[in-house]
C-alpha cells in the first residue's frame, strides 16, 4: 500500500472516515500509524450545510478551508485516500 501512497506525497488529499469526519490537506508524510496532513481541513459532515461529497466537491472548486496547520490521522479511522485533483466538482 505504501507504494501508492509515494505519489501522493505533497499533493492535496482527501481522507474519507467511516464516521462524520472527513480530512482534507497536503499529504506530508505517513507511516503503518496514519497520515500526517499540513494546511488540513478537518470537517464535520453532520455540523455542515452540505453532504459529504458536496463539501468534498466544494473543496475541490473553491480550495480547502484550512483550520489547522498540521493534522495527525490514523490510519485505522481511514477508508479511503484519493487526490482532491480526482474529484468530481460539478
Amino acid at each position: 500500500m505504501n507504494g501508492g501512497l509515494n505519489g501522493l506525497a505533497g499533493r492535496e488529499v482527501v481522507l474519507d472516515t467511516a464516521g462524520p469526519l472527513v480530512y482534507l490537506g497536503t499529504l506530508a508524510a505517513f507511516d503503518e500509524h496514519g497520515f500526517w496532513l499540513e494546511s488540513a481541513d478537518v470537517h464535520n459532515v453532520d455540523e455542515g450545510h452540505a453532504t459529504r461529497e458536496q463539501y468534498i466537491a466544494e473543496s475541490r472548486r473553491d480550495g480547502i478551508r484550512v483550520n489547522r496547520r498540521r493534522v495527525f490521522v490514523l490510519r485505522a479511522t481511514v477508508a479511503s485516500v484519493s487526490l482532491l485533483a480526482d474529484v468530481v466538482a460539478d
